[in-house]
């Protein structure tokens, strides 16, 4: 069981490969963050020819090429840039940075697939839309904990078949082990990493636009604090967040950084979705006290109470839609607008959490 959630990869036991050797050429880009290792075992697995690997740091190119050896070393990004086989770059960069490189790369003439978060400010997100608009490129982001994690893939396709009617609420914990040794600088420094709604936040509210089928909401309410960490002043270590979705539904959120030692897995991350007809409960990485296994899903509707354990029975469907619509132009993984809504709200969160911050001292204003 992995202990920290930095190098969460799950690899796919159901996989379906969807284009041949050489049909879909990718490369990795700045490998800051170890979702890297997630986001391109998924592609390679849905059948991607990976290419090339380039990040300043020898190390980290190193260690990736341990798991990826086909990759070549690239002796800097234009390289990559100017292959014409390359249709896709993958990067992981340092949260702040993933915009500017995203440009970069839509500007190469090339799809982009970053990891959550993908901007730190709204002016950020602006440029994006525009830059898409203008090249007609794909700007794709990694949502991991719906993405990769086969009880919240599982939920979706029960709610798309009607199990428990319409889903009028959605309910989220994404709790994280901080493990603070491990951690880069930049992992501390609140304009690097853009606050916790921003960054572990963006899960839940991207899974909260898909559940419940909203093509938008509105923050009614948010709030980060950083409760017992002085030592990192910019760290928020709380967060959380109320949404009232475009048709009505709602969505209440909690993030954090207080997974304790005892669990034996890096988060017990679990959302509850409601629905007019029924409800159903994830259990995504560990079932406490009964399963250690994740990918538990529970269901209860007017026909009965429902148990599966999904783990290794449904796959991870989007890498191979995503190279897909890299290849045909369509839009079934995910659409660039629902990628790009996801991320604004969190950036909303995240200005109104702060703006309205309460800095508390010994439990005194």
């Amino acid at each position: 069981m992995a202990k920290d959630g930095m190098f969460y990869a799950p690899k796919s036991v159901k996989k379906e490969v969807v284009c041949g050797e050489g049909e879909f050429t990718i490369a990795a880009v700045a490998l800051d963050h170890g979702h890297i290792y997630g986001m391109v075992g998924g592609l390679v697995e849905a059948g991607a020819t990976l290419k090339w690997v380039y990040d300043p740091d020898p190390l980290k190119v190193e260690a990736f090429r341990k798991q990826f050896p086909q990759a070549q070393i690239a002796q800097s990004e234009e390289q990559v840039f100017a292959d014409d086989e390359v249709k896709l770059v993958a990067s992981a960069a340092i949260t702040s940075e993933r915009a500017p490189l995203g440009m970069r790369v839509l500007a190469s003439g090339k799809d982009y697939f970053t990891d959550k978060a993908p901007f730190t400010t709204l002016d950020q997100l602006s440029r994006a839309r525009e830059e898409v608009k203008r090249t007609g490129k794909k700007y794709m982001v990694y949502y991991s904990e719906r993405l990769h994690v086969e009880s919240a893939i599982y939920a979706g396709q029960l709610i798309d078949e009607g199990a428990i009617g319409k889903v009028v609420q959605v309910m989220g914990t994404g709790p994280h082990r901080l493990n603070a040794p491990a951690r880069p600088d930049w992992f501390f420094r609140h304009e690097q990493y853009g606050g916790i709604l921003c960054d572990i936040g963006s899960h839940q509210i991207e899974q909260f636009l898909t559940f419940a089928s909203c093509t938008d909401a509105e923050v009614a309410f948010s709030r980060v604090h950083n409760f017992n960490h002085p030592q990192y002043p910019e760290l928020e270590d709380f967060g959380e967040a109320s949404l009232i979705g475009n048709n009505g539904a709602s969505g209440y959120f909690r993030v954090d950084w207080f997974t304790p030692d005892g669990l034996s897995t890096w988060g017990d991350g679990r959302t509850v979705i409601l629905g007019t007809d029924g409800y159903i409960e994830l259990r995504k990485y560990i079932d406490v006290g009964r399963e250690s296994q994740g990918d538990q899903v529970y269901l209860v509707n007017h026909e009965g109470e429902y148990h599966y354990g999904v783990k290794g029975q449904v796959g991870y469907p989007f890498f191979g839609d995503l190279i897909r619509d890299c290849l045909a132009r369509t839009e079934n993984a995910m659409t660039q607008e629902h990628a790009f809504k996801a991320a604004e709200i969190c950036l909303i969160a995240q200005h109104k959490a702060m703006s309205e911050r309460v800095i508390w001292s010994g439990g005194a204003k």
